[in-house]
């Protein structure tokens, strides 16, 4: 926490008529700022986890930024859910809604004992929803950790520049809020929800290297950049149906990589967007619709990309575009092939099963956590989508037999002595019966890993 900082807002609210104001205003917006503590139980330990979020409803609904949990966790993974008021050392019980798609945020809900005590950020929107200006002064909310009570305090900054990332992002000069927690202007209005905060490069200088050497600082507990408020409060009603965001909608085309600018000008798109598609997935939506594998995206609907800087960011454009609608709607997209502009209308489709619903066991004598093998892995190993078999090492326990075996997390099991991995059911039980059999010394795993396939022979004694 910056006390000069502090001492600088205080300083301006006296000249600028808001002293009075103030203590009242941050007594109020407090209560829609809350502290949310959590367990992962994975194969080997239960770990506590503490992330901050926003109150939206009088539900009691909350919202967490993206970051707050592990994306490689999943649900099923998630215990204990709490909600503590800011400054407060009690929690009430929680319950893990899921995840959005489109925002990225978690949802939780606290318990109905506590929702009394909590205030919507929704009830601080400002009557207009025009952008802050450059060089607008603005403040946040920041909490202190779980042995502090999580104590709230206060963080203050100006406007220093607005950009689309694809969403409307403003940057601040100086740390703002903490990461999910809201931006307010000197009047008390919403106006944004603080994000990750970017790294900050510098040069470390040592007696032992004096050149320098450049690394990149993050301060995750507290962020100069937010989504403003027209970016947040339109999708406060996206909770989710359950705990896996169902249902998702689907393109399936693959890599898609922003139109290089000497393309463009040899492309005749100097003043248009467009995204390269490397790869049309099997049995896509965009593989039925037409698609192929070099078109360029040039629209949506219609609408042309619209011109993002840097170049990167209309891949989010595009992204978030199919994830703000639903399976079974109709996406026209405009592509150029050769010369040619084309229209291809997409009907889209609903996500192939993920990775964080896919079934999986922990086998703890072997050191092995098998995984059902997904269409996103046939994706990434690059084989057919249409013969999903064999099982991912989804967690490998250090020092374990099948560690010491060579085993790596995410390598694909073909085969357990000698039989083919048909499906996990079959995987599952052959492992099972390895796992039960306390005379067993050991046994032999067909893998792949990238291009290449491994034989390993596990001990078990």
């Amino acid at each position: 926490m910056n006390y000069r900082r502090l001492l600088a807002l205080f300083l301006l609210i006296l000249l600028t008529g808001h002293a009075a104001e103030l203590p009242a205003l941050w007594a109020e917006r407090v209560k829609s700022v809350v502290a949310v503590e959590y367990y992962t139980e994975t194969e080997t330990d239960r770990r506590p986890s503490v992330c901050y979020g926003t109150v939206i409803d009088r539900n009691g609904t909350i919202i967490l930024p993206p970051v707050a949990i592990n994306p490689r966790i999943t649900p099923t993974q998630l215990k204990e859910f709490k909600v503590y008021r800011a400054g407060g050392s009690t929690s009430v019980p929680a319950v893990y809604l899921g995840q959005d798609a489109l925002t990225g945020w978690h949802f939780v809900r606290a318990a109905e004992s506590i929702r009394s005590e909590l205030i919507p950020i929704t009830t601080y929107a400002a009557k207009t929803s025009a952008e802050p200006a450059m060089a607008e002064e603005v403040w946040g909310i920041g909490l202190r950790n779980k042995d502090e009570d999580f104590a709230s305090y206060l963080l203050d900054s100006r406007i220093a520049l607005i950009q689309s990332l694809p969403q409307r992002t403003a940057i601040a000069l100086h740390e703002v809020a903490g990461p999910g927690l809201p931006v307010f202007n000197l009047a008390g209005e919403f106006l944004g929800l603080a994000a990750s905060s970017f790294g900050q490069s510098f040069v470390q200088f040592t007696r032992m290297d004096r050149n320098g050497t450049p690394v990149i600082l993050v301060n995750v507990e507290e962020s100069s950049v937010f989504q403003v408020a027209a970016e947040v409060l339109p999708y406060l009603g996206r909770v989710p149906a359950n705990v896996y965001g169902r249902p998702l909608a689907w393109l399936g085309a693959s890599g898609l990589q922003p139109v290089d600018p000497d393309v463009g000008k040899f492309l005749k798109l100097e003043n248009q967007s467009g995204a390269v598609v490397s790869e049309v997935l099997e049995g896509s939506p965009a593989e039925k619709a037409g698609m192929k594998a070099r078109d360029v995206i040039l629209a949506v609907d219609g609408a042309p990309l619209p011109r993002l800087k840097p170049d990167r960011v209309v891949v989010g454009f595009l992204e978030r575009e199919v994830a703000r609608r639903a399976p079974g709607q109709t996406l026209k997209l405009t592509v150029l092939r050769g010369e040619t502009r084309l229209d291809l209308p997409v009907v889209l489709g609903e996500e192939p099963r993920l990775t964080t619903e896919a079934d999986r066991k922990y086998f703890d004598r072997i050191g092995l956590t098998a995984r059902e093998f997904v269409y996103a892995d046939a994706v990434t190993l690059r084989v057919k989508t249409s013969n999903l078999t064999g099982v991912i090492a989804h967690f490998v326990k250090p020092n374990g037999p099948a560690a010491i075996a060579g085993l790596r997390t995410d390598d694909w099991i073909k085969e357990i002595d000698g039989t083919e991995v048909t499906n996990f059911v079959a995987a599952a039980q052959k492992l099972g019966e390895i796992e039960a059999d306390a005379q067993r010394a050991e046994f032999v795993l067909l893998v792949g890993r990238g291009n290449e396939t491994a034989v390993l022979r596990v001990k078990l004694k």
